[in-house]
């Protein structure tokens, strides 16, 4: 597939409990905004939220399964979380490739994630670079 400026692509994911346990136990992040609802209630978040590494990873699996696709990596990453994840959203990713040299398999792309409102809860930019099988 010929990668073009401009191409984009989107993956979503519901973002359940066990995701987030299994998270947690494969990171060792269990921060109490996670997994302590009193704790959470307490917060200016109110409710429990998944760790931010959830939402980075669905641009993760977007990157290297959808465009531009397997073999694909990450050379640089700039994200910012205007918004929280909560435990039960609908996360949808969406990239867009910025900038592209076919000569060199590298280029850049844009991300949003927005929940199932609508609501932007990671935004970012990223270097890309596609391993191509030699010959």
């Amino acid at each position: 597939m010929a990668i073009t400026v401009g191409q984009s692509a989107s993956r979503s994911m519901v973002v359940t409990t066990d995701i987030v346990q299994k998270y947690g136990e494969l990171t060792g992040d269990f921060n109490p905004l996670h997994f302590d609802a009193d704790f959470a209630s307490k917060t200016r978040f109110r409710r429990l939220i998944s760790q931010g590494g959830i939402a980075v990873g669905l641009v993760h699996a977007l990157v290297a399964m959808e465009l531009p696709g397997p073999g694909t990596v990450f050379t640089e990453q700039h994200w910012s979380f205007p918004a929280p994840v909560y435990i039960g959203d609908t996360i949808t990713a969406t990239g867009t490739i910025t900038d592209w040299r076919d000569d060199r398999h590298r280029g850049g792309m844009d991300f949003v994630i927005v929940n199932q409102d609508g609501v932007e809860v990671l935004i970012g930019k990223t270097g890309i670079y596609q391993a191509v099988p030699r010959a």
